[in-house]
C-alpha cells in the first residue's frame, strides 16, 4: 500500500469524524492545532484506523502523532 493510499485513507477518516472538507486536510497538518480535535477524537481516530487496517496502535506510538504525516509513516511501516 502506498503512501498517498494510507494517506487518502486516513485524511476519509478524519474528514468524516470532524465534519471537514477533506481539502483542509494535508500531510503536515497537526491533528490538535490545526484541526482542532480534542481527545476523544483523537481515541475516535485511533480506533477507526485500528479497525479499517486490522492493526493495534500502542498508547506509546499515539504519543507521537501529532501530524498526519506520522500518522501515515506509523502506518506504512505496520501495514
Amino acid at each position: 500500500m502506498s503512501v498517498e493510499e494510507i494517506f487518502e485513507t486516513v485524511r476519509a477518516i478524519l474528514a468524516e469524524q470532524l465534519e471537514l472538507d477533506p481539502a483542509e486536510i494535508n500531510m503536515d497538518t497537526n491533528i490538535i492545532d490545526d484541526l482542532d480535535a480534542d481527545s476523544l477524537d483523537f481515541v475516535e481516530m485511533v480506533t477507526s484506523i485500528e479497525d479499517e487496517y486490522n492493526i493495534v496502535i500502542t498508547d506509546e506510538s499515539v504519543g507521537d502523532f501529532k501530524t498526519i504525516r506520522q500518522v501515515v509513516e506509523y502506518l506504512k511501516e505496520k501495514i
